[in-house]
């Protein structure tokens, strides 16, 4: 009887195992569940486990279901009705393809009864054409595409390379990663001995939405924020963790090169019209000298709530960097403090001419300024839109600091010279009842006669003044081929107004063929024309290509 028992019982236990072999084997269950809920099920939702992954390259046939289903029940409450996203979790690969092709990676989630909507607002069906949801998810996918866009600039502030700089798109994937290190073919090259060959690199995570910082094995070291993100092993030269860069990071490499980090999104920055900027010290241009940076470029647009206007502009300082920053802070603020009257706003759009903001805008910058033994060139671009594709623009300038335009093939002076040697310059200072000597270069060793700041000076001699000269308005329709090079005199030392638009026009079409970003190729090639010819002065230069409409550009100021 015992054997009989234990025979019965290990055939029972066999029985069990093959009923729930095939119990598992067939999912029964698939008939009593909702589709939805099996999906919830898989992912783990309600338990803890994780989220439906949809495929990363869904077929048509996938991505039209996927549109017909989702309903506004299936909807959570933190879902972007307007940015089609949950908080934190778009993700985006942006492929080296013919075509660039998108690659989407969806994610959604089940309703659950904790949502706390009104049972009103939850229809049962949707009623919506298959063919519009597609449509719609294909909008909100686009949207998605632009808000995750994301301008890189690095302002090197110390070191051998001070001034030098450099800005990349997240959305420009052949340009990255970007590296930083002493030898080419780097894109941040550093003329540094204590920087590595191959320093360290930056890349776009897309994952995350963050620029992220690599130390490539270097011999002195990486650091952000004062503290090392080096391997830990550092006899290896193995490459260290990424890390997460932010707006305002001081990048270190080796002792005395230090990096600045400037990150700005498209949103925050919409153009309509293509912009690039570079500069360089020059510094190796005086027998390895000493040759500190002095240039200050920047450009704002649209300035704050107003989003028909933007400015653009560049100081050049002597006697130190002083009242070139404080002119470049304090332009924006003031332009913007003028046009924020809605009377003087509408005159100017009434009136197409802006020559009383930029005259006030001058006047209460020099005012505002404390430099006493510093002063600066202020060469200052306003640009306005009509609404309509149109726009308008409009310079002031003290100094040597120059803009010119081309419109239509045009040249156009937008800008003029207050150099002591000018003759426009030598008349003016004439008509103040002193007037210079023949020969007289420089007054109190200055070779300019306008300048913001140097307030000493102008109180030893009336002769120098801060009166900004102001151009005519330039209106360029939609259908203009225009642009507009706002630079240094660094760069017009070497370079004159028509051989500068001859470059411009002779290699914007091809970069344009090439899908490049015109302006800021055009930017770099004018700065490397100036070194070619070897300039031995700071060199600032910003290229505005009316040409190029709806064209993202960052934003890189000082």
């Amino acid at each position: 009887m015992g054997v009989q028992t234990i025979v019965t019982v290990v055939l029972l236990l066999m029985l069990l195992l093959i009923i729930l072999f095939l119990f598992f084997l067939f999912k029964p269950w698939r008939f009593f569940f909702p589709s939805r809920f099996r999906s919830s099920i898989k992912a783990g939702v309600g338990v803890g486990v994780g989220e439906l992954e949809r495929p990363l390259v869904p077929d048509e046939n996938d991505a039209a279901s996927a549109a017909a289903n989702l309903s506004f029940h299936e909807l959570p409450r933190d879902y972007d009705l307007e940015g089609a996203c949950y908080p934190n979790e778009a993700h985006f690969r942006s492929p080296r393809t013919h075509g660039q092709e998108l690659v989407h990676k969806q994610r959604f989630q089940s309703f659950s009864p904790s949502s706390n909507l009104p049972p009103a607002q939850i229809p049962r069906h949707s009623t919506t054409p298959t063919h519009f949801q597609n449509d719609k998810l294909q909008d909100f996918v686009q949207r998605d595409i632009s808000d995750q866009r994301s301008c890189l600039t690095l302002e090197v502030i110390s070191g051998p390379s001070c001034g030098l700089r450099y800005s990349v798109q997240s959305t420009n994937p052949s340009s990255l990663p970007l590296t930083l290190g002493r030898v080419p073919p780097s894109d941040l090259l550093i003329k540094d001995s204590e920087v590595s060959g191959k320093h360290a690199l930056i890349k776009w995570n897309m994952d995350k939405m963050k620029w992220e910082l690599v130390d490539m094995g270097s011999l002195n070291g990486t650091f952000l924020n004062s503290k090392s993100i080096n391997h830990p092993d550092t006899e290896s030269r193995h490459w260290g963790d990424p890390i997460n860069l932010a707006n305002g990071d001081i990048i270190t490499l080796g002792t005395t090169s230090k990096v600045i980090v400037h990150i700005s999104s498209q949103n925050q920055h919409r153009i309509p019209f293509g912009v690039g900027m570079t500069s360089d010290p020059m510094a190796m241009r005086r027998g390895g000298k000493k040759f500190p940076m002095e240039d200050v470029c920047y450009y704002q647009w649209p300035l704050p709530g107003l989003d028909q206007f933007g400015l653009f502009g560049i100081c050049d300082g002597h006697g130190g960097d002083g009242a070139a920053k404080s002119a470049s802070k304090l332009f924006p603020e003031k332009v913007s403090g003028i046009l924020s009257d809605s009377l003087k706003r509408e005159r100017v759009l009434s009136l197409c001419d802006a020559s009383d903001v930029l005259r006030d805008a001058f006047s209460q910058t020099e005012a505002c300024m404390n430099h006493y033994y510093e002063g600066c060139t202020a060469t200052v671009l306003l640009v306005w839109t009509d609404g309509d594709e149109n726009f308008f623009a409009q310079c002031a300038n003290v100094g040597d600091s120059a803009c010119v335009m081309s419109v239509d093939g045009i040249q156009i002076e937008m800008t003029e010279d207050h150099k002591i040697t000018s003759s426009s310059e030598r008349l003016r200072i004439k008509g103040t009842g002193e007037p210079l000597k023949d020969g007289e270069t420089r007054l109190y060793g200055i070779n300019l006669g306008r300048m913001l700041g140097d307030k000493f000076l102008k109180q030893q001699d009336s002769r120098f003044s801060s009166e900004p000269y102001i151009s005519e308005v330039v209106y360029i329709d939609q259908s203009s081929k225009a642009f507009a090079v706002l630079a240094s005199d660094g760069l017009w030392d070497v370079i004159g107004a028509k051989k500068a638009i001859q470059l411009v026009l002779q290699n914007r079409e091809r970069y344009n063929a090439e899908k490049e970003n015109t302006a800021e190729k055009i930017a770099s090639l004018l700065l490397n024309e100036a070194k070619t010819l070897r300039t031995k002065d700071n060199t600032s230069v910003i290229f505005l290509d009316f040409d190029t409409l709806n064209r993202f550009s960052c934003k890189v100021g000082s």
